[in-house]
């Protein structure tokens, strides 16, 4: 069994922001509200995900519909990938991490078709040797079973893996289980320190050379 690498997506590998933010402004938009997330400022309430945002442009609009949330997914699924973009530097980092002889993985808390559809369109689906969704399984981050799940389909040793993410989540999914996290820090403004990562990074060519010292 090989050493393996577990990337989050959301926020991780790719800015998703953007088309998360379409959709759900094309929701208020369907109940005559009008656009109530701005993008760039609301990022990093689209990274936490779709009821978040949801949760927000309510709040702001004085209203509720949680019922939305379907809406909101259909939307999206439709328009995943216009704004979507892979972090400078991810599909090198993960490319050269197969050549030194990790196994990579994914595992997020997007539904599972969401995610593939996504990483088909961004065509790198093929560059990651399993991908775990938020409904793969009855549980989703930080529960440890998805990861875990995630490294034995890659074929790789739980003990001798890690994560790499952005959030909390990624953190105490990385102490359930037991193994290292290294946090991404790509906005200014992102404070993962915080969240008492085993490192951080602010751009993925630094990410090989903290593999090894962490994993080998």
């Amino acid at each position: 069994m090989r050493k393996t690498v577990v990337f989050d997506l959301d926020g991780t590998l790719a800015d998703t922001s953007g088309d998360l933010i379409a959709a759900a402004n094309a929701v208020f938009e369907a109940r005559g509200e009008g656009a109530k997330l701005v993008p760039v400022e609301d990022r990093s309430t689209a990274l936490r995900g779709g009821m978040a945002m949801l949760s927000l442009g309510y709040e702001r609009g004085g209203s509720e519909g949680p019922e939305d949330y379907q809406a909101l997914l259909m939307h999206y699924e439709a328009n995943i990938d216009r704004h979507t973009f892979l972090y400078p530097g991810a599909l090198e980092c993960v490319e050269g991490l197969r050549s030194d002889g990790y196994g990579v993985a994914i595992c997020t808390n997007k539904p599972e078709g969401l995610a593939e559809t996504l990483m088909s369109r961004l065509g790198v689906r093929d560059r990651f040797h399993s991908l775990i969704g938020a409904d793969t399984l009855t549980v989703q981050k930080p529960d440890p079973a998805p990861y875990i799940e995630a490294v034995t389909r890659a074929e790789g040793d739980v003990a001798r893996s890690l994560i790499i993410g952005d959030t909390e989540t990624d953190a105490k999914t990385a102490r359930a289980v037991g193994v290292p996290v290294v946090l991404v820090g790509f906005e200014p403004d992102e404070d993962v320190a915080r969240h008492d990562p085993d490192h951080i990074i602010t751009h993925f060519d630094q990410l090989r050379g903290v593999v090894r010292d962490l994993i080998g």
